[in-house]
């Protein structure tokens, strides 16, 4: 299925865990370091420089862009890592996660209480992935280096529904 976002918002309840998906939009990249000082911005009270209502994180941490191209190899980071902060997705209005594994059952619970969609992507398949890639501006915590928030504009971004608003979790039983 080829999704448009926000666009075809609505194509969202739709989709069933093993769905393949064709991306079309914003997806913001945030791996541990940036997961980490989200947390703590929000524990402190403090303005996040990301409105992150309505979007989909992506765990990847690019390598370095090479000469003529618009971002490195972007393959997903293993999600599990970022479980802890599952909890913090409903208060950042996020719509989705994408990233490579299962997630904890505690996490995974919390995606469906919480109506958060969760997508996988194949690791080893980065520099793949970086030809969807058609804009990519790092936006916030620039010191983190490849651990910084990035928009990314994407087209053709393939992806599959791990854990749908229907309780469907690709990973059970696994």
């Amino acid at each position: 299925m080829i999704l448009k976002y926000p666009q075809e918002k609505d194509k969202l309840s739709q989709l069933k865990a093993g769905d393949i998906v064709e991306f079309e939009g914003v997806i913001y990249t945030a791996r541990d370091a940036a997961h980490k000082r989200i947390k703590e911005y929000l524990e402190q009270g403090k303005e996040l420089p990301v409105d992150f209502k309505d979007s989909f994180i992506y765990y990847a941490g690019p390598t370095p862009t090479k000469p003529g191209h618009v971002i490195g190899s972007i393959g997903p980071t293993t999600s599990s890592r970022m479980d802890p902060y599952a909890d913090m997705m409903k208060d950042l209005g996020v719509v989705g996660t994408i990233g490579k594994g299962p997630r904890s059952e505690e996490c995974t619970e919390k995606y469906i209480e919480n109506h958060l969609l969760y997508f996988v992507t194949t690791g080893g398949c980065g520099a793949l992935l970086s030809k969807a890639v058609q804009e990519a501006k790092e936006i916030a915590f620039l010191d983190l280096g490849p651990e910084s928030i990035k928009r990314l504009y994407v087209k053709g971004f393939k992806m599959i529904v791990a854990i749908d608003y229907h309780k469907n979790n690709l990973f059970k039983g696994r």
